[in-house]
């Protein structure tokens, strides 16, 4: 038990850690709608026009398009790839099994040259949507891979056994066993991998080309640009609101398989 000024003092502690990692985002929604150019504070008065003005943007829709194609393919692939190293690094020992998580380990900028290299001078496969999605996968696999690997372990092999036992196929065993009790492992980690794929910039700088533009860099792109610096306020604000859902859902379907109902 802590003492009364101990408490007040934890209290005190947290009030200002949220501080610390709020306030600058509620910096950028009030500058969302703030009238003056400048982001002059206090606000110098309300506007929506810089609201209208990024409905109007077609560069920003574009951009978010591609960002939303990039961040469903490589979530798809994700899922795909990293629930199969999951099982082969929880089921069975051989050499290597360490490494699958190497890709998130690295600085994004030498993951961004490596691939741009393989793709350019070892593949001659020309920048793309596609070259995009391949790299943005590389380091999503590891989310989907560390969420199910982890949901795996805490499950064991003893419910695989009994069904096995009671006369199931593998394949059954994993459709009506394995995968409900791991499901929310599953769905938690293609929330988070498509998150962490919809803002990256470091590596779609050196896998996109000159012909593909995500929304992460179309904002790097206007973000000193005078006339623009309201619309990526604007973008900014909408992103921070939106990006609760993700987070939600993460937690509200990632949990445990006896207490979480998906």
């Amino acid at each position: 038990m802590l003492s009364t000024t101990a408490r007040r003092a934890v209290r005190a502690w947290t009030v200002l850690v949220l501080v610390f990692l709020y306030a600058p985002l509620l910096l950028v929604v009030i500058n969302a709608f703030n009238a003056s150019r400048s982001f002059a504070y206090p606000p110098t008065g309300f506007t929506l026009q810089w609201w209208v003005h990024a409905a109007n943007s077609e560069g920003m829709w574009k951009s978010l398009a591609n960002s939303a194609v990039v961040g469903l393919g490589a979530t798809i692939i994700a899922l795909v790839l990293g629930t199969m190293a999951a099982f082969a690094v929880q089921r069975y020992a051989f050499f290597g099994r360490n490494v699958v998580v190497l890709p998130i380990t690295l600085p994004g900028i030498v993951t961004g040259i490596a691939l741009n290299a393989t793709f350019t001078s070892a593949l001659g496969v020309t920048l793309g949507m596609a070259t995009v999605i391949v790299g943005h996968a590389t380091f999503c696999i590891v989310i989907v891979f560390n969420n199910t690997q982890a949901r795996l372990r805490r499950l064991g092999t003893s419910l695989d056994d009994a069904s096995a036992d009671l006369g199931a196929s593998p394949w059954q065993t994993f459709q009506y066993v394995t995968f409900p009790m791991m499901r929310g492992a599953l769905v938690a980690g293609a929330i988070l991998a498509f998150a962490l794929s919809f803002d990256e910039i470091v590596v779609t700088t050196f896998t996109a080309g000159p012909t593909v533009q995500t929304l992460p860099i179309w904002i790097f792109g206007n973000l000193f640009r005078p006339n623009q610096a309201p619309v990526i306020n604007v973008v900014a604000a909408a992103l921070t609101l939106v990006a609760i859902i993700p987070v939600w859902l993460a937690q509200r379907f990632g949990g445990d398989p006896a207490t979480t109902r998906v």
